[in-house]
C-alpha cells in the first residue's frame, strides 16, 4: 500500500513548481511581483527583485526576469494563463544576477531582450556578480540558467509601440546604482519602473560602478515626470513619492 502511494505521489513531486506567484495590480494593464527583501538565499530561491509586466494591447512587455531560468519559465506560464497574451519584449534594467539570469529562458524562446548599451562591458567586468547565485541556489533550480546578452541596446531612449499604448525605455543619466541602469516609462499608465534607481525596504547599495551625482540626476528626472505610480526595483512601495527616500538619502550623503 505504501509503495503504491509513493508511486502515485511521484509525478506530483517531479512536476511541482518552484514558485507561487502573487501579483499586485498597479493599473488595469500593469501587474508586479514583489521580490524578497533579503539577498539571494536558498529560502527565497533567488527571487529578490521586483518584476512587472505591461499589457501593450497586442502583446506584453516584461520588466526584469529575476535570477533563474526556472523562475522565468514558471512566471511566463503564469502570465500567459492569466492574460491569454504573450510576452514579446523583456527589458533588463541592469546587469545584476537578480535581473538578468532569468532572461536565459526568454532568450531560448527567441524573445527580444533589451538592455543598456554598456551592459556587455559590465558583464565582462563583474563576473563575480553571478557567482553568488550559482553558488547559493540548488542545481535543480539553476538548471538551464545562463548569462545572456541583450539583442536590443539602449543608449539613451528606445520606444516600444503597442496597439493601445507606447512605452519608453530610458537611460536618464550616465549611471545610478549601476552604470547600466534603465528605467521604463508608460505615459498612458502614468507609471515608471525604476529598477535599482530606487530602493525601498532595503538599504541603498552603493557599488563600485555607482555614480552619486548621476544617480541624483536620474531621480530628479523621475520626479519631473510626475507619475502617479513609481515602482522601484526593491520594496512594495509604488506611490508617486516612492523615489523620495532614495533621493533624500543620496543628497544627505553628498552634503555630508
Amino acid at each position: 500500500m505504501k509503495k503504491t502511494l509513493l508511486l502515485l505521489l511521484l509525478p506530483i513531486f517531479l512536476f511541482a513548481n518552484f514558485f507561487k506567484f502573487e501579483p499586485i495590480k498597479i493599473t488595469k494593464d500593469i501587474s508586479c511581483f514583489i521580490g524578497a527583501y533579503d539577498p539571494i538565499l536558498k529560502s527565497n530561491k533567488g527571487f529578490v527583485s521586483n518584476v512587472c509586466y505591461i499589457d501593450m494591447g497586442n502583446f506584453l512587455v516584461l520588466l526584469d526576469a529575476s535570477s533563474t531560468y526556472n523562475f522565468a519559465k514558471e512566471l511566463n506560464a503564469f502570465i500567459e494563463k492569466s492574460t491569454h497574451k504573450k510576452i514579446k519584449f523583456v527589458v533588463i534594467t541592469n546587469y545584476h544576477d537578480d535581473r538578468l539570469l532569468g532572461a536565459s529562458f526568454f532568450k531560448e524562446k527567441g524573445l527580444k531582450i533589451i538592455g543598456a548599451s554598456n551592459m556587455l562591458k559590465l558583464i565582462k567586468a563583474h563576473p563575480d556578480t553571478y557567482k553568488r547565485t550559482f553558488d547559493t541556489l540548488s542545481k535543480d533550480l539553476m538548471k538551464n540558467t545562463k548569462i545572456v546578452i541583450p539583442d536590443m541596446l539602449v543608449d539613451k531612449k528606445l520606444e516600444i509601440k503597442g496597439s493601445k499604448k507606447n512605452i519608453y525605455i530610458l537611460k536618464p543619466s550616465l549611471g545610478t546604482q549601476s552604470a547600466a541602469d534603465l528605467i521604463v516609462y508608460s505615459p498612458k499608465d502614468s507609471f515608471i519602473f525604476t529598477g535599482n534607481t530606487i530602493f525601498n525596504g532595503r538599504f541603498v547599495n552603493y557599488a563600485s560602478d555607482s555614480n552619486m551625482n548621476e544617480w541624483i540626476k536620474a531621480l530628479k528626472f523621475i520626479q519631473s515626470k510626475n507619475a502617479k505610480y513609481v515602482m522601484g526595483g526593491h520594496g512594495k512601495r509604488f506611490d508617486a513619492n516612492s523615489y523620495k527616500p532614495t533621493l533624500e538619502y543620496l543628497q544627505m550623503l553628498k552634503n555630508a
